[in-house]
């Protein structure tokens, strides 16, 4: 029986990701997707979104990459994608929407609008125990975006690690931020993961720390060879 082939929406962080990962056991993925939207995108993960095309190297799955000015031309950029997809023999589109019905609903529509079918692996699953299986699986994910009440500038380039996990959960009681950032509380980057066949290296980066939020803005970075 033939494999489903499927092309992924990827932005570097940890939930376009893993959602590539879980896909990829049963699944063929042909390419990768990934749109530089507006800064403040309801629909996109969008700090250092320019370091995907070393994800898509460190994974050696082609990219195709798109830009885009405002709302309307972040539509428009993912109809074409998934208009490039239908070409290339995709059946599905995997993305990592956690529970933003507003991203999902459009990745929905236009997918189905190509024959294609949309999978989310992660939709409205148990944060916590998603989260310790990330970290289970080998995924190495630092912090890039902290905006939200409890956060401080310590957690920019921090590691999503069972220390942070715990860290987390207790600014949920606190404050009530969501622990998977769906809300926009965190942005994350992987810089290591069972689907990289080299390791991205910071080499280069700076703290940006406005006293209530801030973000990591990285500079350079390499790939590294893998041990085998």
């Amino acid at each position: 029986m033939r494999k489903m082939k499927f092309v992924a929406l990827v932005s570097g962080g940890k939930d376009s990701l893993f959602a590539l990962y879980k896909a990829s056991k049963s699944m063929e993925c042909i390419g990768l997707i990934s749109i530089c939207g507006e800064r403040e995108s309801k629909l996109l993960h969008t700090q250092n979104i320019e370091l995907v095309k070393h994800v898509s190297d460190a994974i050696g799955i082609p990219l195709l990459y798109f830009t885009a000015k405002d709302a309307k031309g972040e539509l428009d950029a993912l109809i074409h994608a998934l208009a490039k997809a239908k070409e290339m023999g995709a059946d599905a589109v995997v993305s990592g929407a956690l529970a933003s019905n507003y991203q999902k609903k459009i990745i929905d529509s236009v997918a189905a609008s190509y024959n294609l079918k949309h999978i989310a692996p992660l939709w409205h699953c148990d944060l916590e125990a998603y989260l310790k299986e990330l970290i289970k699986e080998g995924f190495e994910v630092i912090f890039t975006v902290v905006a939200a009440e409890g956060f401080d500038e310590r957690w920019l380039g921090r590691a999503l690690d069972e220390n942070a996990l715990e860290e987390l959960k207790v600014l949920n009681k606190k404050y009530g931020i969501h622990i998977g950032g769906e809300g926009g509380e965190y942005e994350s980057l992987v810089l290591d993961c069972p689907l990289y066949k080299y390791k991205i290296k910071i080499c280069e980066s700076t703290t940006h720390w406005d006293g209530a939020s801030g973000w990591l803005e990285i500079k350079k970075v390499k790939l590294e060879r893998k041990d085998s």
